[in-house]
């Protein structure tokens, strides 16, 4: 669903735009709905359609970073939206302008809709060799990546917040015991789910949000991308979609990694760690008044879902 802006954010809009398409009339902008960390429009210009991008206060994130990921993502034959253009504007606040592809990011009619009932039939196969194709981008051309201690990161933003949390704590010792070796180190999207995938009737179309993307264990993506969150009450564990096996294997014959399957769990439990740790910050940015968003405010209400989940997986492991 399109919304429209406040007159004087448009008109800020339409003099940033002026920039990066010198005399072409700017049309149809419209601030497309979703997204915690960025502001997203639509419109078009020199007769094709665009989304800008921007991001929102209290994202400290590089967005050039991720600007950069999605075009060499782009360049070795990742499906992406194509990168226009970077830019900062006078206050700093970067923003990046990609072509615009159409189709679905709102996992429930994904899941659900009879539009998408082939989709459906092909996805689990096209995110494993999807997943493959990025995990082989050369990052050496992408300046800025990180490679973050996953556990040292969250266990310090969560310390940050002041907040006692038992079941995170818990879930922390449950993985530092168990933390895998790591025979692998690639690009990692660091956020490849339903709602970052632009998907059509034919099935997956281009990955988008790339604002977590890092260097590291590429099973990580696989275990993010099976975390309970992302099914949406679908009980197949890929994405709500497909079995475990076939993603591994479409992932395999694409030339990934080979899967221990115990590994990708492992992730999976992090991952849901992670997000539970997420949440509380995206609701800390609402409420501290960084950004007043309803959405989130509601992401912060889905910490208790991911302390359960937690204690789910990990009784299952014992």
């Amino acid at each position: 669903m399109a919304r429209a802006g406040g007159t004087s954010q448009v008109d800020s809009l339409r003099t940033l735009l002026a920039d990066h398409f010198p005399g072409a009339e700017v049309e149809d902008l419209q601030r497309l709905s979703g997204g915690a960390s960025r502001e997203t429009w639509r419109f078009r210009a020199n007769g094709r359609s665009w989304v800008l991008q921007q991001q929102r206060n209290g994202d400290v994130r590089d967005m050039e970073i991720e600007a950069s990921a999605v075009a060499a993502a782009g360049a070795a034959g990742v499906a992406v939206p194509r990168l226009h253009a970077f830019g900062r504007s006078a206050d700093g606040a970067a923003h990046m302008i990609l072509d615009a592809v159409d189709g679905e990011t709102i996992a429930r009619k994904i899941q659900r809709d009879d539009e998408f009932a082939f989709a459906r039939t092909v996805l689990t196969e096209q995110l494993g060799a999807t997943l493959a194709s990025i995990h082989a981008v050369e990052p050496g051309g992408i300046s800025g990546l990180e490679s973050p201690d996953q556990i040292e990161r969250y266990t310090e933003v969560l310390d940050d917040l002041g907040e006692s949390r038992p079941v995170l704590e818990l879930a922390r010792r449950w993985l530092l015991d168990r933390r895998p070796d790591s025979t692998e180190h690639t690009l990692v999207h660091g956020d490849f789910r339903l709602g970052n995938l632009i998907i059509g009737a034919d099935g997956l179309r281009a990955v988008i949000d790339w604002e977590l993307v890092h260097l590291g264990d590429p099973m990580e993506d696989l275990g993010w991308l099976c975390v309970r969150a992302w099914r949406f009450g679908q009980r197949p564990p890929v994405a709500g979609l497909g079995a475990y096996a076939d993603l591994f294997a479409a992932y395999e014959a694409a030339g990934g990694a080979t899967v221990d399957p115990a590994v990708v769990r492992w992730w999976e439990v992090l991952g849901t760690w992670k997000w539970a740790i997420m949440c509380i910050v995206q609701a800390d940015v609402h409420l501290s008044g960084a950004a007043r968003s309803h959405e989130l405010a509601a992401v912060g209400r889905r910490v208790c879902e991911n302390e359960h989940d937690l204690l789910s997986l990990m009784a299952a492991e014992r």
